[in-house]
């Protein structure tokens, strides 16, 4: 009898064994392999220079560098304004206007945005930051190439739109053309006159009201392309720096920080409103009432003359809390109210006295061009100036260990800014 055993493997594991043993090693040579084909060596115009390997001495100076093949990068755009503002070098300057003719250019345009911004009904934030980017615009380009009033109209466009005030194109258009061209206005009223009269007794409506540009018109849509490049100008122009401060805030911070710490007091009291509230006269014992006119007073001017510094390059020379300062300045000046325990106002709002001199004398002379007269408080101003300019010179030198001759020179020191101010002692 045989017996037979069978053994019965999984393919799979056979499979899996076999795999797993390692394979035979070969029993001839190597198979030899193709060798790939040769590449000549790239040319060479002359042989490299041979390396020293001795270091270079530590006070050896660098090698020059060496010049580049490739073109220089495209200019990019136009940076903004830098902080040193040169009224001398202006493009404007350099296109044959001079510096009168510059000055009355920018404020003549900004009446202009400041009128068309109270017919567009844009909020004052608004119409200011147009006076910026029409400033910053023109610090960097002639008036000679470009049409002032078409720069106003496109700064007001991109100026609503920065405020979160946005107008219609086609409005902004209408209005600023029908302003600019106010003058001849009249003439084409009695002009058309007549025709509208007839035109109205025949039962038609006049196509376009007077003053306005048909919107279908040829010289309608060349400038409304006009106004859309230049906005487009004016952003390559400011770098895309569409975050503007306004003097507005900080003005109202520092009269509330000055009331608060009872640094102001009124030259001469107002008389209490009843026999109740009355006590003395004081800057701890002032009423309420007091307090709250000193407040409104003060603001309110301060405004006023932040308004009128936009009239000014005074936002391409300063930055907007200087500005706000001395604009409280000038509005305690006019409120007649004056520092307490015989402190100077540079010193208790924290301002320079170079920059509170320029911004007082750029701000006086536009009021004195706008009014067509100087105010008589503006005498008293600029004599204020030249006690705390003296006054702060002297403490200057006394602190920079000057002896009894520290008066005698400090009044040499002061520079006379205007031949008809007077000399204080």
């Amino acid at each position: 009898t045989h017996t037979h055993t069978h053994t019965h493997t999984h393919p799979s594991l056979a499979y899996t064994s076999v795999m797993s043993q390692p394979p035979p090693p070969p029993s001839g040579p190597p198979p030899s392999r193709p060798n790939p084909p040769s590449r000549p060596p790239p040319p060479r115009s002359q042989p490299p220079p041979p390396r020293s390997s001795r270091p270079p001495p530590p006070n050896a100076a660098p090698p020059p560098p060496k010049p580049s093949s490739q073109p220089p990068p495209p200019p990019g755009p136009p940076r903004r304004v830098p902080h040193a503002f040169d009224e001398s070098q202006l493009p404007s300057l350099r296109h044959g206007l001079t510096t009168a003719q510059e000055r009355d250019k920018r404020r003549r345009t900004c009446r202009f945005i400041e009128e068309a911004g109270r017919v567009l009904k844009l909020p004052r934030v608004a119409v200011a930051t147009a006076m910026v980017l029409f400033h910053r615009f023109y610090a960097k380009h002639s008036f000679t190439e470009h049409d002032r009033f078409e720069a106003a109209a496109a700064a007001l466009l991109l100026a609503a739109k920065t405020e979160e005030s946005p107008k219609k194109l086609t409005h902004v258009i209408q209005e600023c053309h029908r302003l600019k061209n106010r003058g001849l206005q009249k003439q084409k009223e009695v002009m058309a006159g007549a025709a509208a009269t007839a035109a109205a007794a025949a039962g038609r409506n006049s196509p376009v009201p007077i003053g306005y540009l048909d919107t279908k018109g040829e010289e309608f849509a060349k400038l409304k392309d006009r106004i859309l490049l230049l906005e487009r100008v004016i952003l390559h122009t400011i770098g895309f720096e569409l975050s503007i401060d306004h003097p507005y805030k900080f003005l109202v911070e520092q009269v509330k920080k000055m009331l608060v710490a009872r640094q102001v007091e009124y030259i001469t009291p107002p008389p209490p409103p009843s026999s109740s509230t009355s006590t003395a006269a004081g800057p701890s014992s002032s009423p309420p009432s007091n307090m709250a006119k000193m407040t409104n007073e003060l603001v309110q001017y301060a405004m006023n003359f932040a308004n009128d510094s936009m009239h000014t390059s005074l936002c391409l020379q300063f930055n907007a809390k200087t500005i706000a300062l001395a604009c409280v300045y000038m509005s305690v000046k006019f409120t007649k109210v004056r520092p307490t325990e015989g402190k100077m106002w540079s010193d208790i709002l924290g301002i320079e006295m170079e920059a509170l001199a320029s911004i007082s004398m750029q701000i006086m002379e536009l009021i004195a061009d706008k009014k067509g007269c100087e105010l008589p408080i503006f005498e008293t101003i600029r004599c204020d100036l030249a006690k705390m300019r003296e006054r702060k010179a002297m403490q200057t030198q006394r602190s920079s260990g000057g002896g009894t001759s520290v008066k005698h020179e400090s009044s040499s020191a002061v520079p006379s800014r205007d031949p008809k101010r007077p000399r204080t002692s």
